[in-house]
């Protein structure tokens, strides 16, 4: 198994970029998603990232993360159809005690915008992640003066997701070399959770002591006293003006300045 919010070492153009670069892309991305219930702005922002993700030879590492967006997505919209009655009837699906539940055309296009939006969140944030060195992140975290603390925070709630999830696999791996079978299908997959999660929470609890008396050992605090400078390149200022150009029309259609329905 792939691990995931893992850095991935590479030359491509998405790595040869500085980290403040990507992180104004992954905010104004983030802003532009929230701020826009078009379907079409939403999937042109997917096209960009997606043709970035291309280029810079993260295409793969994004493709990975396809299974769980189409598992959110396929949540997200049986909850919205089943919860949401605005606009008019589609059509009904399985009769239920007093009447049937009804699917309306504002339930479904509200539930495949915040579908996009997540597919728009998670893979800004991914290419963010798997693109960029955990020091350099750290370090601009420090250049915009976010307390070490919680640069820190941050740091290690990204770098424990790949080790996490290797720990569960091995957990998993172990139980059934000694026999333990809960069965196939979807029941099965649920019935490992339990005996995965209790030794992965223990283990993870004993790392983070580990970890908090090594960070004390090392001066952690002294250190993160210095902070390299940011080089700029052509390449990250071409970026930066693409982002704020997205986020920017999508400032215009939101407030409908351009004439353009949401």
């Amino acid at each position: 198994m792939d691990d995931i919010m893992q850095f991935v070492p590479g030359n491509g153009l998405f790595h040869r970029l500085n980290a403040m670069t990507k992180i104004i892309f992954a905010v104004c991305m983030l802003f532009a998603a929230v701020l826009t219930d078009n379907l079409y702005l939403l999937a042109a922002i997917i096209s960009v990232i997606a043709v970035l993700a291309l280029v810079s030879g993260l295409g793969k590492a994004l493709v990975q993360q396809l299974p769980i967006l189409i598992i959110l997505s396929v949540l997200l919209i049986l909850l919205t159809v089943l919860t949401m009655k605005e606009g008019d009837l589609l059509f009904c699906l399985i009769p239920i005690g007093i009447g049937y539940l009804p699917v309306t055309s504002g339930a479904v296009l509200f539930a495949v915008a915040m579908s996009l939006r997540f597919v728009v969140l998670i893979s800004s944030f991914q290419m963010l992640v798997i693109s960029t060195k955990p020091s350099e992140l750290v370090n601009t975290l420090y250049v915009l003066r976010v307390p070490s603390d919680y640069a820190l925070m941050f740091l290690i709630a990204i770098r424990f997701i790949p080790t996490l999830q290797r720990e569960g696999v091995r957990i998993n791996e172990a139980q059934l070399s000694r026999g333990y079978n809960p069965g196939g299908g979807f029941i099965g997959k649920m019935k490992q959770v339990g005996p995965v999660m209790l030794p992965l929470m223990l283990n993870s609890l004993s790392k983070a002591d580990t970890l908090g008396l090594t960070i004390d050992m090392r001066g952690y605090r002294k250190a993160s006293e210095n902070r390299r400078k940011i080089k700029y390149k052509a390449a990250d200022l071409v970026l930066i003006l693409l982002a704020t150009a997205i986020f920017g029309l999508t400032i215009l259609i939101r407030f409908g300045i351009l004439g353009i329905p949401l």
